[in-house]
């Protein structure tokens, strides 16, 4: 046998085995990966929220580890995380997770509240009280009328976490709720752009700062000492204005007004008869009246009786003069 043949039954054996060996790697392959294939193919055309709707992340009970490991996670959640949630941490009956609530968001209530009470001053303390007792304080009140007439009205600041509290112990306080109005803000997003703005009014000050510290020319150093007055009077207001804000989204701020039971008619009518008020009355009314006669007669005798009386002169003098110079006639 020549050398060249032998050379090429050589060449055709390796090609041959080789060929075996990539066989058998991808029966390999495709016994081990087939599950996952046909997990992975039998969700093209599914919704992508699945069953719950879109968005919605549900749990996945099957236990499966292998499918769920290719992330190198303890559990085969998606993001490596150690308990697999996505960054969701509430779950809802049907294997459903839900998203948590956020606590950093800063929101402003307000709210009013108008009780009917039996007794105004037992009222405000017992919910002065009451507000005492959540953390809150009283930072107003105003009182006016009398008698079944009086209102009071205080302003309360309360904490936001405990504002249901505050409501349901005002509910108590009063025989009926006649009016309840709330209102909310929510401050976040200016918040933290107030913030944003006095960070970068900070690193400009400190840049003025840097170049009024290098400066050898008076008039570039007053110049740069009023840009540098006016940035940090800047981030003075914008400071103030964000504790405010975080100050209102911290204690809400509740109005409740206190007012009485209107008394039965019967009862407004006889608080209302006093005899010996409506004797002075009487008498108060009849010497107005002769008052007023004595007045009248006084204002008569002094001035219209004398203007009357040469009234009636003047018009007898000349009836007297007219009768004198009336012509008479002889009898023929």
């Amino acid at each position: 046998m020549e050398p060249s043949e032998i050379q090429g039954r050589s060449w055709f054996a390796l090609a041959a085995g080789v060929l075996a060996v990539v066989v058998l790697v991808s029966l390999a392959v495709t016994v081990l990966l087939g599950n996952q294939v046909s997990g992975i193919l039998s969700t093209v055309g599914a919704s992508v929220g699945g069953p719950y709707g879109p968005g919605t992340v549900v749990q996945d009970d099957s236990g499966d580890d292998e499918s769920d490991g290719d992330d190198g996670s303890e559990d085969g959640s998606e993001d490596g995380s150690e308990d697999g949630s996505d960054d969701f941490d509430q779950a809802v009956p049907g294997g459903v997770v839900a998203a948590a609530p956020r606590d950093d968001l800063l929101i402003i209530k307000n709210g009013n509240l108008t009780l009917k009470v039996d007794d105004i001053k037992a009222a405000v303390a017992a919910a002065t009280a009451q507000v005492a007792g959540v953390g809150g304080y009283t930072s107003g009140s105003d009182r006016s009328g009398t008698g079944r007439d009086a209102t009071a009205t205080v302003i309360f600041r309360i904490p936001s976490a405990r504002w249901d509290d505050a409501l349901a112990a005002m509910y108590g306080l009063g025989i009926e709720v006649l009016l309840e109005h709330s209102t909310t803000e929510d401050v976040t997003s200016r918040v933290v752009d107030l913030e944003a703005r006095i960070t970068n009014l900070r690193v400009t000050e400190q840049a003025l700062q840097a170049i009024m510290d290098q400066a050898t020319v008076i008039k570039d150093v007053l110049t740069v000492q009023a840009e540098l007055t006016v940035t940090r009077g800047r981030i003075e207001q914008l400071t103030a204005e964000q504790l405010q804000l975080e100050e209102r989204a911290a204690y809400s701020t509740l109005a409740v007004t206190f007012v009485l039971e209107p008394a039965p008619v019967l009862v407004e009518q006889q608080a209302g008869f006093d005899p010996a008020t409506e004797v002075d009355a009487a008498s108060a009314s009849l010497v107005g009246i002769f008052q007023g006669l004595t007045k009248a007669g006084i204002w008569f005798g002094i001035v219209w009786l004398p203007v009357i009386g040469g009234l009636l002169l003047v018009l007898g003098i000349v009836l007297l003069a007219k009768r004198r110079l009336r012509p008479r006639v002889v009898a023929g």
